[in-house]
């Protein structure tokens, strides 16, 4: 094992600790959207504008799942819950859903992807939202790709996700861990061609000062709306108020 990756475990440990006090507030510094990302908007928009809405259907939101990361459940999103609540978003349009971690990535996206289809049955809703921390991309985005996920999320979002792999995955010998290494097949059959493939609006969180999924460049996508924050621990993405509010605005 390499040196530089014991030295890291004490702050890994720590920062998967998904329970982790809330941090403070803290300024956002948005990326600017690529090209590609901002025709996939104006693709989105044309692909999945109606004619004509009835006012009620289009007042409710879509459905928001939540993927949580390696070694973590369900309550991961409590804080996140919280503040859409508090926002006005109904609790039944808001799903905190628990999977096994250390499955491969390709079994979890197959639990998903009947997972969304349960939703959309209870709901009654076209599309649903699905908002992920950590390795939580990985299953999410091949979901996407792989199982026609595409069609039935309107955003996606990515915080802190290994999208490109980590080397801190080396400290695990799960199969879902094998997978967010660098280089991996997994990851590199997820984003041979297009990134962010169908009408998804995609997006993504980084910072410099996360531990666990480093360097912060992995988690950008190609065709995603990419934003950069000056600071923040990896387990802070799910506390953060600032975060919260961009991921807010971002799945509408």
């Amino acid at each position: 094992m390499h040196a530089y990756l014991l030295r890291l475990v004490p702050a890994v440990v720590v920062a998967l600790a998904v329970c982790a006090a809330p941090a403070a507030a803290r300024p956002i510094v948005p990326a600017h959207a690529s090209a590609h990302a901002s025709a996939h908007a104006s693709a989105h928009a044309s692909a999945r504008a109606p004619a004509d809405v009835p006012a009620h259907v289009a007042a409710e939101p879509d459905p928001v799942v939540f993927v949580h990361g390696w070694n973590g459940d369900g309550s991961t999103w409590n804080t996140f819950v919280d503040r859409f609540l508090a926002d006005g978003r109904p609790a039944d349009r808001l799903y905190r859903w628990t999977y096994p971690t250390s499955q491969s990535n390709a079994t979890t996206a197959s639990q998903l992807a009947a997972t969304v289809d349960r939703v959309l049955t209870a709901t009654g809703a076209a599309e649903v939202d699905l908002v992920t921390h950590s390795m939580g991309a990985l299953p999410s985005r091949y979901y996407l790709k792989n199982l026609g996920g595409d069609a039935k999320v309107d955003a996606w979002v990515s915080l802190a996700g290994p999208n490109h792999g980590t080397d801190t995955a080396r400290l695990c010998g799960q199969a879902s861990c094998v997978e967010m290494r660098p280089g991996s097949a997994f990851l590199t059959a997820l984003n041979a061609g297009d990134e962010t493939p169908g009408p998804t609006r995609y997006a993504t969180w980084r910072s410099p000062c996360d531990l666990v999924v480093s360097p912060d460049s992995t988690v950008a996508l190609a065709g995603a709306m990419n934003t950069r924050i000056p600071c923040l621990q990896h387990s802070a993405f799910l506390t953060d108020p600032g975060v919260y509010a961009q991921v807010r605005d971002h799945i509408g």
